[in-house]
């Protein structure tokens, strides 16, 4: 669980980022829980852009897709969601 300076220092650190996985009309899939578990690995720190096309809101998304990638999510607004998980090899951002 993340304190709430942790999540402070991680939203703005997610402010500069762009959308690394775009949610779609699929939703939720294999292929999308790989690309966002790659991406957490190397990076720690990502952000997903909603698409309208997705049919379900980005606080919904976020919720289901969390647990399934055991990270935390830092933040949801409007269709963006931000996603954090430690690498516990090699670690990049120390909060």
């Amino acid at each position: 669980m993340l304190t709430s300076k942790q999540r402070a220092v991680l939203r703005g650190m997610a402010n500069g980022i762009d959308a690394v996985v775009h949610i779609g009309k699929d939703g939720i899939s294999p292929a999308l829980i790989k690309q966002c578990d790659d991406a957490l690995t190397a990076r720690e720190l990502i952000k997903l852009s909603v698409l309208e096309t997705a049919g379900r809101p980005a606080r919904e998304l976020a919720d289901s897709i969390a647990p399934e990638l055991r990270a935390e999510v830092v933040q949801v607004i409007g269709r963006k969601i931000v996603l954090y998980r430690r690498n516990k090899k090699e670690p990049k951002i120390k909060i």
